[in-house]
């Protein structure tokens, strides 16, 4: 072991994930997550999807949602996989 330990340098696919202005900063945090970022990381995702309620009404409502659907069977087809 040497005095100095250099970290692993992460994925192509996490850099540029963490490169977006906006939602890099949060994975960021997420992906570094102490007990509390995770409760602010939360509350910044419904706040934005309050925030384009108020903006665009119920389009702002469903499309929000709508987009969730094909995230959330990728996720139910990984878990099936093991």
């Amino acid at each position: 072991m040497t005095a100095l330990d250099i970290p692993a340098r992460p994925p192509l696919w996490q850099r540029l994930l963490f490169a977006i202005p906006l939602f890099g900063w949060m994975a960021r945090d997420v992906a570094n997550a102490e007990a509390e970022d995770l409760y602010y990381s939360a509350a910044a995702l419904v706040s934005m999807w309050g925030c384009s309620i108020l903006l665009f009404g119920l389009p702002g409502l469903y499309i929000p949602a709508l987009m969730m659907v094909p995230t959330m069977f990728l996720v139910l087809i990984l878990i099936s996989r093991g």
